[in-house]
């Protein structure tokens, strides 16, 4: 009996979390979020279902019992708890950019094809780097829905899955002990906070990125015997083509982070075949100096007035500034999380060296995006776009300081010979030879870690979610806004916000420079009334302010709620506005002709 219920132990907990998950999702009431977003919103048993599964999987993945099987299925569960919470309890998709290329993909299916900067200005760049929109538009088509929106909100959990598969090829070029292995996948989830897998061209090129240096880990290195292994090299170089074209064609930063990985990988001795990155190069020059060329050239001044400035990235000027309890508070939480996982790794890379000498390459992949901090600022995004790029292999050398001593790719074969020794011969030797802090200490750090999550993927959810009465809002904009009409809001966080681009324009207040922000805060009405004013029949001239604009300024240190209230309250009172439609998520005025 006793060895029935341990048998069925490691089934029954992923279970209970996820019942646990599922109660806390039926009495979770997200209509009030606060500056902590979903962390206070929660009900304790989505803690509680955390905590069961994270450590139900420490004791799991450690039973030399348990097949790779049970760490899959422990994962899994992991992701439906932190990838699709959001979707399932927000009724609306979360955060403005998804929105914003779920616009892109309704342009091409409008259109029907791509342009230049001549008919739709900056939002040309999207044109140019296609892949993914055209991709999306022509799933939309297949499932014959209204557009993207209908299942993006499921993205996260769908573009964390694409990254199941090559991580765990990548980890099993380097060692065959399941602990760290899936310890290493655990680590990766918990630890990818900084959310560009939501409905974006990052987050397949990513996944693409990933599946190219599987490619290239498992296919071009030298054989034990130093030779290399050139077996079917010409598939895989179609293949590798084929992906890196993809990964091109879709997105304008991860090709850069490709090149520096696979020469990275080139200047080591088992990975000396320069046949990838000329590839990469190639393809990634072709791209550049055609189709993407218009883009680059008016792009070109700035970005090479920004190399070397790596202050661009860690700044925090006007506008980009958390401001309140919540939002600093959210903000360390994820910072802490960054930061424990990189010391973890740097431990992992001490502590463990046999694994430091056989997972070199794996130890490069994870240093080589660093150049590209002070390639660029990348919007003041570089900085997260290189913990993203590092995290494979970070958590890898991680997970290897929460382990005893690991076996490598070449200890494994090492040991094939010895005589196989049985379940409960190995349970004595590792409960022997392990020592109970080694076991207990651990498991709180992947406790903490896995709970660090919460508020750092989702402690700004009062930004990024919109509620129905706010898309409906916008939406009755768009509805009746005539060709040519301007759209004044004080930020871009709101849904559809660039809906209807290629025939609208748009005018963010708050992105402009202080001195008109503050002339605004002064004179709103008036002010206001002149920057539309050359707006000319029968185009119209709009002014939107939603909770998701009110909110975004709040929290990044713009305007706060007082100034944005005054500002609403100037423009109801003029005679030059007249109000269109308010609801508790916002109002919309239109500007009246002068006389």
């Amino acid at each position: 009996m006793r060895a029935a219920a341990s048998a069925a132990l490691p089934a029954v907990i992923p279970l209970v979390a996820l019942a646990l998950w599922a109660f806390a999702m039926r009495h979770t009431d997200v209509s009030r979020l606060d500056d902590y977003g979903l962390v206070t919103a929660l009900h304790p048993a989505f803690w509680a279902g955390l905590v069961v599964l994270t450590t139900g999987f420490w004791f799991t993945v450690r039973d030399p019992r348990r097949g790779n099987g049970w760490s899959f299925a422990y994962v899994l569960a992991l992701l439906v708890m932190e990838r699709a919470t959001q979707a399932v309890l927000y009724p609306t998709p979360l955060y403005a950019w998804a929105w914003k290329h779920d616009a892109v993909i309704d342009h091409l299916l409008t259109s029907g094809g791509l342009q230049g900067a001549d008919q739709l200005g900056d939002m040309a760049v999207y044109d140019q780097w296609p892949g993914f929109f055209a991709a999306q538009a022509a799933l939309v088509r297949l499932l014959g829905v209204d557009d993207a929106a209908m299942y993006m909100a499921w993205w996260p959990l769908v573009s964390s899955l694409m990254l199941l598969l090559p991580l765990l090829l990548i980890y099993r070029t380097f060692t065959q002990d399941r602990r760290l292995i899936w310890t290493a996948v655990w680590l990766f989830f918990v630890a990818d906070w900084v959310g560009q897998d939501y409905f974006s061209p990052q987050s397949v090129a990513f996944a693409l990125h990933l599946g190219v240096l599987a490619v290239v880990l498992r296919r071009y290195g030298r054989r034990p015997d130093g030779r290399p292994g050139r077996q079917g090299q010409a598939v895989w170089t179609v293949l590798l083509t084929v992906l890196v074209t993809t990964i091109v064609v879709s997105h304008q930063l991860t090709p850069g982070m490709l090149v520096v990985s696979l020469v990275a990988l080139a200047c080591t001795r088992r990975y000396r075949d320069w046949v990838p990155p000329v590839t990469t190069v190639v393809i990634f020059l072709a791209w550049c100096l055609t189709a993407a060329l218009p883009f680059l050239s008016a792009a070109m001044p700035d970005m090479i007035r920004s190399i070397g400035d790596v202050g661009a990235n860690v700044e925090t000027g006007y506008g980009t500034t958390p401001t309140g309890t919540g939002a600093v508070a959210t903000s360390w939480a994820a910072r802490l999380l960054s930061g424990s996982v990189l010391l973890l790794a740097l431990a992992g890379v001490l502590r463990q060296r046999v694994l430091r000498r056989r997972a070199l390459p794996l130890l490069l992949l994870a240093a080589a995006p660093l150049p590209m901090f002070a390639a660029s600022s990348y919007g003041s995004e570089m900085i997260f776009r290189v913990l993203m790029f590092m995290l494979p292999g970070a958590a890898f050398f991680a997970a290897a300081a929460l382990l005893p001593k690991v076996r490598t790719l070449a200890a494994g074969t090492a040991d094939a010979g010895r005589p196989a020794e049985g379940p409960a011969a190995t349970r004595r030797r590792l409960a022997a030879s392990v020592p109970r802090p080694a076991v207990w200490v651990p498991l709180l750090v992947l406790l903490a870690a896995t709970l660090a999550f919460v508020p750092s993927y989702s402690g700004k959810d009062r930004v990024n979610y919109f509620p129905p009465r706010e898309v409906a809002l916008v939406q009755q904009l768009f509805d009746q806004a005539p060709d040519g009409s301007l759209v004044v809001a004080a930020n871009r966080n709101y849904p559809l916000a660039y809906e209807a681009y290629w025939r609208v324009d748009h005018y963010w207040f708050l992105d402009d420079d202080r001195h008109h922000v503050d002339e605004i805060v002064r004179d709103p009405a008036a002010t206001l009334a002149r920057d539309m004013a050359e707006v000319e029949r029968p185009a119209r001239a709009y002014f939107l302010l939603t909770q998701g604009q009110m909110a975004n300024s709040e929290m990044n240190g713009q305007l706060d709620r007082a100034q944005l209230t005054r500002i609403r309250e100037s423009v109801a009172a003029s005679p030059r506005f007249t109000r269109v439609a308010e609801n508790s998520a916002g109002v919309l005025y239109v500007l009246e002709p002068a006389g």
